[in-house]
């Protein structure tokens, strides 16, 4: 299991339940990772089920982990969901919508479902999952949607997530304000380029690729899945107990310099 990183205190997680949605690989796995390390229980969400007990297992036994089925498209299946993390650890204090879908292409290449596709699963999915958790929530918990730049940026041959993203982050202010005179924090977080992620392999599959992403970040390197999860630990902290409706941009500062295009490399 990862070790927490030095500046959070070891157990500050501890009595918590966290779910993860999505958290049966890469970042979101990265992220559940590190809650159980700082002493939570920790539900991992994934469509495939082998994949999701896979990944619990990798965290711990079944005292610390549970691995969940569930296709976040469906609504009735995120309920069911969280009704069995609920049974196995109680009630949820910590929900982190992850799940989401990307490929590469132009807008006029894009199919119809694909496009629709991208957007279940990032958008309504998050829906889901929020809406789905309310009955289980404890006294002040604290809800997370992965973001990304996409969500303000126009990005080439990602119209779907653009579109996707974008609505997320309008949901998680929408929310924010509804829930929290109930006490609910609702918060975004948007990552930037993370090494070791089957989403980077994706938008920057050769080392030209990789490079010319660096080049438009001023840090001039991606991040680590552990940094992202230390950004996801403070907003779902006491730490963060009088931030809500924030996305919280955690990405080198690319953003700062305009398009996310590299002129000679297209969207990578």
């Amino acid at each position: 299991m990862t070790a927490p990183t030095d500046i959070f205190r070891a157990g500050i997680f501890a009595d918590r339940h966290a779910f993860i949605a999505g958290g049966t690989s890469g970042l979101n796995l990265g992220i559940a990772r590190r809650f159980a390390a700082l002493g939570a229980q920790v539900s991992l969400a994934g469509r495939d089920a082998e994949k999701a007990e896979a990944a619990a297992r990798s965290i711990g036994d079944g005292r610390m982990a549970l691995g969940i089925s569930c296709d976040v498209r469906r609504f009735e299946r995120v309920e069911a969901a969280f009704a069995q993390a609920a049974g196995q650890f109680g009630g949820i204090d910590i929900v982190v919508s992850g799940a989401a879908g990307n490929f590469v292409a132009p807008a006029s290449a894009m199919s119809a479902n694909g496009f629709r596709t991208v957007v279940d699963i990032d958008l309504n999915g998050t829906f889901n999952v929020f809406r789905a958790c309310l009955p289980h929530l404890r006294k002040s918990p604290s809800l997370l949607a992965i973001s990304a730049g996409q969500a303000v940026h126009p990005t080439p041959f990602q119209a779907h997530v653009c579109a996707a993203k974008a609505g997320i982050n309008q949901l998680v202010r929408v929310l924010a304000q509804e829930w929290g005179p109930d006490g609910i924090r609702v918060n975004g977080l948007s990552p930037g380029p993370v090494a070791g992620t089957e989403g980077m392999a994706r938008l920057a599959p050769t080392a030209a690729a990789q490079d010319a992403v660096k080049r438009r970040v001023p840090l001039g390197r991606y991040a680590s899945i552990g940094e992202i999860a230390d950004a996801a630990v403070y907003l779902c902290s006491d730490a963060a107990a009088y931030v809500t409706g924030t996305i919280l941009e955690i990405d080198g500062g690319p953003l700062l310099s305009g398009s996310l295009r590299d002129p000679a490399h297209g969207l990578a």
